[in-house]
Formats: structure tokens, sequence, C-alpha cells
């Protein structure tokens, strides 16, 4: 039995990789068949373009659609390699990195969830390719994978190594949105203080990784002094560069705002709703964390940024990846069942969109299709927070137990 049960482990790992590399070649067959533009890659190579050739970062408009540089001045820097190599050969190697990027995203997701078989990112690589925030990230040649990687790489690993912070602080640099990690990282550290527990490992992270960005962001300043200035202080406040709030793919709090309330501008109501789900969703992520639950404190934190950044297009929600698994693997099935359908049907779409601005004149039905990831992201700190209220009352002799900063063995063990 013995022999023949370390046979069948022996060839699931094979498996697993035929399937994935089959699913992945007919994506890319599919995404060719569809003539995806990757529209948001060519905008990248302008900006690296811009910065090679001393001009103006911020009065960039690229791409038959007149996109405009949205992203802090570091990330231009990052993408003048994107120069050297044709339009061809630079959408091949974006898919191609995008790819193996999202086995690693998937790899680094089930550790963080305490799942630790090889072939099961195989297998739920070649099943996420599928859903709409990767596809459309891949469409478009964006880096939210790239982002989300740097993030869990970081967040998951075991505490006190060395470069702690790095990966939040260079994801910030290229990005804002992840800059509520080290938020969640800096709140938990003063919470364990207030508790009479020791911080200092959470705090210490939130160092590192404002530590790093600071590093980026004066490096891009040295080499682009203007339009680091000018970003910091004009571009960074003007979110109407991005798009229209109202559009189906914004689906953070804004965008659901803009459309139920037919404005294009929610101003102060979209201003409370999002301070306040800051406030609750860091509140679920901090209690979470100290009650030694790293996977879920993760999960709802950026579930909390996508919430409350001005705008979080669909594709930005590749995070729902770690929460289904997040959910599977914790005995929630029917909800992680409910979040592949939300996030695999593409339902959002359904809805009309695009010119005249057919958002701002929706239904009731239109408006419940079109707030589907909002609606499955507060649903998740829902039950997040339910999971984890009350004290942590975790004393000092037992935090060697604990995930991230306190230990590596409660995930595994919920």
């Amino acid at each position: 039995m013995t022999v023949l049960a370390s046979t069948r482990t022996r060839r699931r790992a094979p498996t697993a990789l035929a399937a994935c590399l089959l699913s992945f070649t007919a994506f890319w067959i599919a995404q060719r068949a569809a003539h995806v533009s990757m529209i948001d890659l060519m905008v990248y190579r302008a900006e690296g373009a811009a910065v090679r050739a001393g001009g103006d970062l911020y009065a960039l408009r690229v791409t038959a659609a007149h996109l405009p540089t949205t992203y802090p001045p570091f990330a231009a820097l990052l993408f003048t390699p994107l120069t050297f190599l044709d339009t061809g050969l630079l959408r091949t190697l974006a898919t191609a990195g995008n790819l193996a990027l999202l086995v690693v995203f998937v790899r680094l997701s089930l550790r963080l969830v305490g799942h630790t078989r090889v072939e099961a990112a195989w297998w739920v690589a070649a099943g996420a390719v599928w859903c709409e925030p990767v596809w459309t990230t891949l469409r478009y040649g964006q880096v939210n994978l790239l982002l989300a990687v740097l993030v869990l790489w970081d967040l998951s690993r075991r505490p006190g190594v060395r470069w702690a912070g790095a990966g939040v602080g260079l994801a910030t640099a290229v990005k804002l949105t992840p800059a509520l990690f080290a938020v969640f990282l800096l709140a938990a550290g003063a919470v364990a203080r207030l508790r009479g527990d020791c911080g200092a490992p959470w705090l210490r992270h939130a160092r590192g990784a404002a530590t790093v960005f600071a590093g980026a962001t004066l490096l891009a300043a040295a080499v682009l002094p203007g339009d680091s200035w000018r970003f910091w202080t004009r571009m960074v406040f003007r979110t109407s560069r991005v798009g229209h709030a109202e559009e189906t793919a914004n689906q953070a709090l804004r965008g659901v705002l803009a459309r139920l309330l037919h404005t294009p501008a929610p101003g102060a109501v979209w201003v409370a709703t999002a301070a306040l789900a800051a406030l609750l969703g860091l509140a679920v992520a901090v209690s979470a964390e100290l009650r030694g639950r790293r996977a879920w404190a993760v999960a709802a934190c950026a579930v909390t940024a996508l919430l409350i950044s001005p705008v979080s297009w669909s594709h930005h929600w590749v995070w729902c990846v770690p929460l289904g698994l997040l959910l599977w693997t914790h005995g929630h099935r029917a909800a992680a069942a409910a979040t592949a359908l939300v996030f695999c049907s593409y339902a959002l779409w359904w809805v009309p969109h695009g010119p005249g601005r057919p958002e701002l004149h929706q239904g009731c039905p239109e408006l419940v299709l079109s707030a589907l990831y909002a609606g499955a992201g507060l649903g998740f700190l829902v039950l997040t927070g339910h999971r984890c209220r009350g004290r942590s009352g975790l004393p000092g002799a037992h935090r060697a137990s604990l995930p991230g900063p306190g230990g590596d063995q409660a995930v595994t063990n919920e």
C-alpha cells in the first residue's frame, strides 16, 4: 500500500503540470483569437520611452484611447527596459511572464492558507487563469500579478527574515494601493503594544516597508525631479485622470455609489463610506492578525484596499484567488463556490457599458450585477469579522505559534 501511494503521489505532479500547460495553451490561443490589445502594456512602454527621452511623463496621452500616466515616477523607471523590445516580442514576453507570475501567486496563496502540496498550485492555476480579473490582467498586460506576488512574498515568509517589508514597499512605490498593507502592519503593532504584548515585529515590518518605499521614491525624485514634483503635489490628487468613476469596470465603493446615485461624482458620500470601510476593514484585519490568523488578515486588508481605492478596475481583483482558496481550505465551501461564480461569470459585463456612459442610468438588476465584486468583498469582510471577533488574548509565551510576525503554524492549524 505504501509503494502504491508513493507511486500515485509521484504521478500527481506531472499530471497537474500537464493540465496546467494545456489550460495555459488554450488560454493563449483564446487571447490571440480575441486580438487582445495589451493596451496598458503599451502605456508602460510609452512611459519608459518618455523617461529615456526626458519628456513630460504626466503630459503623455498614448494609444488610440489617449490614456494618461497614472502611476508614480518610480514605476516609469522600471518600465524603461520595455523600450528595447519591439511590440510583438514585448506582448509575448508579457503574457508568458504573467502566466508564470500566476503560478507563483497561486503557490504563495496556498502557502499562506496552509496548503503545501506542489501539484495543487498547478491545478489551481489551470482554473484561475480563466477568471475575469486574471483574464483581463493578461488582456491589458497589467502589473497586478507582479504587485500581488511582491506583497504575498513579503507577508507569507517566516518572521524576522531579512528584508521584511521590501515587497510591500516596492509594490507601493509602483502603485499606491498596497500602502494599506503597511498601515495594517503598523496598526497591528500599535494595538499589540496597547494590549501589553510585544508589537515590535509588526512595527519593524512596517518600518521596513516605509524605508523601501521612501528609498524607491527618492531614487525616482533624483532621476526625475520634475515629474516627481508634479506627481506628488498635483497628479496624485486627480483621481478623475484614471477614468470615469461610474464605469462598470470600477469595482471600488466609489464606482458602486456613482452608479447607485446616478452621478459621476459621489463626493462626500463616497468619502464618508470609504473612511468607514477603511476603519472597519483594518479593524477586521488587525483582529485576525492578533488572533494568529495571518491568511484572513492579509485577505481582509487586500479587500479593504480594493474597496476604498477611488478606482479598482475589475482586473485589480486578482486577490479573488487567495480569497477563494482561503474559504475552501477553511471549510466555507458554499462561500468559496459563490466567490468562484462571481469572479468567473464575467457577470459585471452583462450590463450596458461603453460610449454614452449608460452606467449612469442603471436599474436595480443592473446595479446588482455591476456591484458583484464589491459585494463579494464586503461579504468576505463580514465573514472574517465573524470568525475573528473578540479579544486576541495572546500571551507572550504563545506568540511563537502565530503566523507572520508571531510564528508560522496557526495558518495550517485553523
